[in-house]
């Protein structure tokens, strides 16, 4: 099978769906619309990784650990009135 061109390969039903050079520009600008829809979404998906990471990243450093939490427990168990 040869490789040919977009153009080559898609002419006909190109020519089919309208006259003339107006419909193959709308058939093609179709087709490039669909394209930035999915480039879209995938710069979306690229951009928002190093968000949830640093997100994730700064926000589990701010948990209290284990240790924090029986001091808390044990100052309050023994204050003094």
């Amino acid at each position: 099978m040869s490789t040919k061109s977009v153009l080559r390969r898609y002419w006909k039903p190109a020519l089919a769906t309208g006259a003339g050079g107006a419909s193959v520009l709308i058939w093609l600008e179709e087709i490039f619309a669909i394209w930035l829809d999915i480039l879209s979404v995938a710069a979306m998906l690229i951009v928002t990784g190093p968000i949830l990471l640093f997100s994730h990243l700064l926000f589990k450093s701010a948990t209290p650990k284990k240790e924090d939490i029986t001091k808390q427990e044990f100052n309050r168990n023994h204050e003094t009135k």
